[in-house]
């Protein structure tokens, strides 16, 4: 309350900002590159893939796909191109795949779905183990449904042409958007373990506009867009095949900057990129008679151990500096560092046969 009065309600919004833009500026901000575990873990002995596709209607189905087209607007074939197209799109990347010996496209295998997007009943393990042995391959890979949803929205709106002589003439322009939603679902099958991996849906827009001056020119949206769906149906098969694949990203941490001359000078050196030098100067500061600077040292020393690949080291670090200094942004830190480990756990168990 005599805050309040001294500065008034506008003046404690101000300070508090202030107090905030101080705390954040006590750290920088870095990103790491870590490689982080496939989505989908297979079984290491799995080296021969066969995809099949049970996107096409049963025939109990077929009439209530035929009106869904209707109704969707959908181009002839759509659905069975797009379909095929996602299909490679999945074959093409699980053959650059070096864990994989042997990819298979079973397109003469007749086990169909209901039509729409839905997930169909599991194929039984008699049927899947007896297309791999048939086949000569280890684990199926199967576009469970494919459909497309397409609608137009379509509007005139009034506007004005200059004419070539310089006389502006009332119009009306003409303008179709085509929205196609593309909803795909995709299963891996394991027979030996009698095992599902993974179960997984993928949904895409392709978005077309046409506009002009009569119905033609707007109609021109549609032009073109059986050709960006199969594109895109192609980059979701590729999508889904990089799911048993270890992929690269980059992670984002906070590091100490101020507090004494150490730090300042150790910020510099790691805005130039010398870590291991910036690492020396906060190495001096870890015994800071402050408590408060000392746990911020040993959290930057847990930092730089995980930038040298030392997860180990960096969990000590930050244990320390949350133990010992009450450091509480190490505790959070120390939590990510662990998930970390686990993954890189289940990373190794990944690529145990590579």
């Amino acid at each position: 309350m005599l805050m309040r009065k001294l500065f008034g309600p506008n003046s404690m919004l101000i300070l508090m900002a202030g107090i905030i833009l101080s705390s954040c500026s006590s750290t920088n901000l870095l990103t790491i590159g870590v490689t982080e575990p496939a989505p989908v873990t297979i079984h290491p002995d799995i080296k021969r893939i066969g995809v099949i596709d049970r996107s096409l209607p049963s025939d109990n189905n077929k009439n209530l796909d035929n009106l869904d087209k209707i109704f969707s607007i959908e181009g002839k074939n759509l659905d069975k191109d797009g379909a095929n197209s996602a299909i490679v799109g999945v074959f093409d990347e699980l053959s650059v795949n070096h864990n994989l010996s042997e990819v298979k496209i079973l397109d003469f295998v007749d086990e169909r779905s209901s039509g729409l997007s839905v997930f169909p009943s599991t194929l039984s393990w008699n049927t899947i183990e007896q297309i791999c042995e048939e086949n000569n391959v280890d684990a199926i890979f199967e576009l469970s449904f494919y459909d497309t949803d397409t609608n137009v929205d379509y509007q005139t709106t009034p506007t004005e042409i200059e004419t070539p002589l310089n006389v502006n003439i009332s119009a009306v322009e003409h303008q179709a958007t085509v929205t196609t939603i593309i909803k795909t679902g995709w299963r891996i099958y394991d027979p030996a373990a009698k095992f599902i991996p993974d179960e997984y849906l993928i949904n895409e827009n392709v978005v077309l506009t046409g506009s002009g001056i009569n119905p033609m020119k707007a109609a021109q949206a549609i032009i073109g867009r059986k050709d960006a769906v199969l594109q895109v149906s192609n980059n979701i098969g590729h999508f889904y095949a990089t799911r048993i694949i270890p992929y690269k990203t980059r992670v984002s941490r906070h590091y100490y900057v101020r507090g004494t001359n150490n730090f300042e000078v150790a910020k510099r050196r790691a805005q130039t990129g010398d870590w291991n030098g910036a690492a020396e100067l906060w190495k001096k500061e870890v015994r800071n008679s402050k408590s408060k600077l000392a746990g911020r040292a040993c959290y930057n020393m847990a930092i730089i151990n995980e930038i040298n690949g030392d997860l180990n080291s960096a969990v000590d670090w930050a244990s320390k500096a949350y133990t010992d200094h009450k450091n509480k942004m190490a505790l959070r830190y120390l939590n990510i560092l662990k998930t970390r480990i686990e993954k890189n756990k289940q990373l190794d168990r990944q690529t145990a046969s590579n």
